[in-house]
């Protein structure tokens, strides 16, 4: 089972932003590991994971795991558009040996509770038996999973684990707080009010940049460094999420490049200069 604390990784790329950058893997695993996580989420929505190809999906999956081996455990994203795609991905993150797979809901098409059901019970089954964890995140699968859901799954899938709660603000997120299922919160806005009331973790696309700072927070949690991750958050976030995680790794001295996978864009020079000033400068005071 997962624990702790898990990076929402990026995913290196290079060309534009048209190949993985398989050789800068490893030493970003090496970045994250050091940085105190117990492991990597890797291929999410940090990882741009819906953006790759499958055969990329697969290539980034096993080059993850191979560098984080006996440093990190790894769980792979595997939601895809379709339930083939997505169980085909799923029986291939189990073979290549990670520790846990996680499956979104489709976007697009808002599915109805069976739809749903059947299609995560697929994915479950698809990796068992492999701990299988639902990602909710409704702002970007389109809708939410309803509780019913959830509950299908636990009789059914018996390798099903628990979840990752990417929901805000706290009332779409407590409802996720089910006893026996290992819950873990992506905002890091709600990581100390989660943790009191039973998640078991963190899954923080901040992390992908600032590993130390929320593996901290996770540990020992205060507000204190609430506030710290808060804002280090907000920094970030005035830019394109993925691209500014990127050029943060960049300043810190890892091998990661600026390219991302279109239609996401990369910083314009501008906002790469503001972002340094502010890493350089109000971030290094």
């Amino acid at each position: 089972m997962l624990a702790g604390t898990l990076a929402a990784a990026a995913t290196p790329l290079r060309d534009g932003g048209a190949a993985l950058d398989e050789r800068a893997i490893e030493p970003y695993v090496g970045f994250l590991a050091d940085g105190g996580l117990d492991g990597a989420f890797v291929l999410g929505t940090t990882g741009e994971g819906i953006l790759l190809e499958p055969d990329e999906r697969r290539r980034a999956a096993e080059r993850f795991l191979a560098a984080a081996a006996g440093r990190l455990q790894v769980a792979v994203h595997c939601g895809a558009q379709t339930t083939a795609a997505t169980a085909e991905l799923a029986a291939h993150a189990a073979a290549a040996g990670a520790d846990a797979v996680a499956v979104i809901p489709p976007p697009y098409f808002a599915l109805d509770d069976d739809a749903l059901a059947g299609h995560l019970l697929a994915a479950a089954l698809a990796c068992a038996p492999v701990p299988f964890y639902v990602y909710e995140f409704a702002a970007r699968s389109g809708y939410a999973v309803a509780p019913v859901v959830i509950e299908r799954l636990r009789e059914q899938a018996p390798n099903m684990a628990g979840l990752k709660v990417s929901d805000a603000p706290w009332e779409r997120f407590e409802p996720y707080l089910v006893e026996g299922l290992d819950v873990f919160v992506g905002p890091e806005a709600l990581i100390v009010r989660a943790l009191e009331r039973g998640a078991c973790g963190a899954v923080s696309g901040l992390a992908a940049a600032f590993p130390a700072e929320v593996a901290r927070l996770v540990a020992e949690p205060s507000a204190d460094r609430q506030r710290e991750v808060e804002a280090l958050r907000g920094a970030l976030e005035r830019f394109p999420f993925q691209a500014a995680v990127k050029a943060v790794l960049a300043l810190r001295g890892v091998p990661v490049g600026p390219d991302v996978r279109a239609p996401l864009r990369p910083l314009t020079g501008t906002e790469r200069a503001e972002l340094a000033r502010w890493y350089e400068g109000g971030r290094a005071a």
